[in-house]
């Protein structure tokens, strides 16, 4: 985890937050040429960060676009 405010993040909201969600995520690019990926809590924007490799979220959308995080029906 890092701290929000040391780290330099173009944050995203994401779309479903933006409209309404009760689950509001930010998720960006870290600025510092690692390739790296954060994600917050946007209503805690002072809150923790979680860093991701580019690799590790390359995988994570890759889980969700195949629907392995679906909740059971």
């Amino acid at each position: 985890m890092a701290d929000s405010a040391r780290l330099p993040v173009a944050w995203h909201v994401s779309s479903y937050s933006a409209s309404g969600g009760s689950n509001c995520v930010e998720a960006g690019p870290v600025l510092d040429g690692s390739g790296r990926v954060a994600v917050r809590h946007s209503r805690y924007p002072d809150g923790p960060v979680l860093v991701f490799t580019r690799a590790e979220w390359v995988a994570f959308l890759a889980g969700v676009r195949s629907g392995e995080f679906d909740f059971p029906a």
